[in-house]
């Protein structure tokens, strides 16, 4: 029986970060047998800046054309390079209102969006990792912008709990396989407890961190230090926001089946 491939969508806004973005999201759906989307929206005012119904079309589609240009100039280079078909698409119209459609009619297991530093919380503006937080409850990836998701042979993969908790998604087993080291687990627990360093009998290496105002950056810098480049999180776990703002590596953030 051939096993359906898991259906990957990127949500891109063109930005200087779309390359590794891009190259994150090869690589993971290279590791769990993925195919690739890539769509991107653009709002019609940065489209039609001319009142002349003319000089209006011939604007939208002289964008239209300057567009593809730039998509299939980022796009076809990965794509040769690791022999990774990406289809891709935009169009022009409301953002919040485009995504929605693109998700209704792909239909994905994963949607990836890029990351943006601190303080800046929209994606692709209008706060649009909230938009689609709130509106899809599948896997959401977050790319990290100073680093790609490694390939198969260097996958260094961390777990985010609170409490006890296994990962939980479709492709955990495919993911799994792949990372070069056992998965490092950062738990968070009430407060009264110390920063504590373990290794169970599998040889993962434990840390248990208290409760408090700086226990996300906390745990950012035991990232670095664990080399971390993709981080599972539940998205139930408080603070969510926080964590994708404050750690600096990407994210995969799962719902428990």
């Amino acid at each position: 029986m051939i096993k359906n491939k898991y259906k990957i969508l990127v949500l891109s806004d063109l930005k200087k970060t779309t390359v590794s973005t891009l190259k994150s999201t090869v690589n993971l759906a290279k590791m769990i047998g993925g195919e690739v989307s890539f769509f991107y929206v653009k709002k019609p005012s940065d489209v039609v800046l001319r009142d002349n119904q003319l000089s209006a079309m011939r604007s939208i589609n002289e964008q239209y054309s300057s567009t593809d240009n730039i998509i299939s100039a980022i796009v076809k280079p990965i794509s040769k390079v690791t022999d990774v078909k990406i289809k891709y698409s935009f169009s022009f119209g409301n953002i919040r209102n485009e995504i929605a459609k693109q998700i209704e009619e792909q239909k994905p297991d994963i949607i990836v969006l890029g990351k943006r530093k601190a303080k800046i919380v929209n994606v692709i503006g209008d706060h649009i990792t909230d938009f689609v937080l709130k509106n899809y409850k599948g896997v959401i990836m977050i790319a990290a912008n100073d680093g790609t998701v490694e390939p198969i042979n260097a996958l260094s993969l961390g777990v985010l709990s609170e409490g006890e908790e296994h990962l939980s998604f479709k492709f955990t087993e495919d993911l799994m396989k792949h990372s070069q080291q056992p998965v490092t687990s950062f738990s968070v627990v009430e407060k009264g407890s110390k920063l504590q360093e373990s290794v169970n009998s599998k040889n993962a290496v434990e840390y248990v961190f208290e409760q408090g105002d700086n226990t996300i950056s906390n745990i950012s810098k035991y990232l670095v230090k664990s080399n971390i480049n993709l981080l599972c999180v539940n998205r139930a776990t408080n603070g969510i926001r926080n964590v994708i703002d404050k750690t600096n590596v990407s994210l995969l953030l799962y719902a428990n089946a």
